[in-house]
């Protein structure tokens, strides 16, 4: 039996539609959500991400404030930048477009934005409250995925999660989240040795790994009725995949989501979510 998709664009339509009243709400309390972003460079595949942000955010009415700088940009200069973000009023939540050139300090200038308006969750301090299950501000992707998960209505109690990714951005973030939820994870990588039997022994698989010149999940990886949640993107003979033969797998799998329309549209809509809770913090106020 063809398992089912989750539609990353049907659970993003719906958390933009809750948060185009919320915004309502604080407007009509004086106050304009507003997300500032700042993109250093000239890299394409960044410029696009922070259009696409831009545009979700103008409709659900989100002001934004875009901070375009050349690549030759020092770490003060951009630290200056972040300060004044800070201080404003304004701007409510503030977002740094990675990578950064190489001769700027990721995790200085990412540690420079005020914890109250960190709207990626990459902050020392949110990052902590995480880990401890205190935290507001989360991680986009991961919590994009979480959502997915109370969308369908689909219980992590007791499931054996097998995570294929390790990185701050997606890995790390998401273990905790899925502990909370009171799933059993197994987080894997590189130099994971037995990532086949792990595979099929998993109720679900949260795949990342982003290039398929060197891992590729098939259906003989996944037992039957997993549950199969792909988060990268490749392009790969010249059209957009994950790390999952989405096609092959949803033969077996109970539920998987597409590549494209399935993560991908829950990062942007979680992305809003966190600003429209950061403008709710910053003035006392829950929308």
């Amino acid at each position: 039996m063809v398992g089912q998709k989750i539609d990353g664009i049907e659970v993003s339509n719906s958390v933009k539609e809750i948060l185009k009243s919320a915004v309502e709400n604080l407007k009509s309390n004086g106050i304009e959500p507003c997300l500032a972003t700042i993109l250093v460079g000239d890299n394409p595949a960044s410029a696009v991400y922070v259009r696409n942000k831009h545009r979700a955010s103008d409709s659900i009415g989100i002001k934004t404030k875009d901070h375009k700088l050349p690549s030759e940009t020092t770490q003060d200069e951009i630290d200056d930048i972040i300060d004044g973000l800070n201080r404003s009023d304004e701007v409510h939540g503030i977002l740094v477009q990675l990578p950064l050139p190489n001769h700027l300090d990721e995790f200085a200038t990412i540690s420079r934005i005020s914890p109250l308006k960190d709207v990626d969750g990459l902050t020392p301090q949110n990052v902590g409250l995480l880990s401890i299950g205190k935290s507001i501000l989360r991680p986009c992707t991961p919590s994009g995925i979480m959502e997915m998960f109370y969308y369908y209505k689909i219980n992590l109690e007791g499931k054996k999660v097998v995570l294929i990714n390790r990185s701050n951005l997606i890995g790390k973030p998401l273990y905790h989240l899925l502990l909370q939820n009171n799933a059993t994870v197994i987080t894997c990588h590189s130099k994971t040795t037995n990532l086949n039997e792990l595979c099929q022994n998993a109720d679900i698989i949260i795949t990342a790994v982003g290039d398929r010149t060197k891992f590729k999940l098939t259906s003989d990886m996944i037992k039957q009725d997993a549950i199969v949640i792909d988060v990268a993107i490749f392009r790969h003979e010249g059209k957009l995949v994950g790390d999952a033969d989405y096609d092959d797998i949803i033969q077996k799998a109970s539920w998987a989501t597409p590549v494209p329309g399935g993560v991908g549209p829950m990062t942007v809509a979680m992305l809003l979510k966190n600003t429209v809770t950061a403008a709710s913090l910053q003035k006392e106020i829950v929308s």
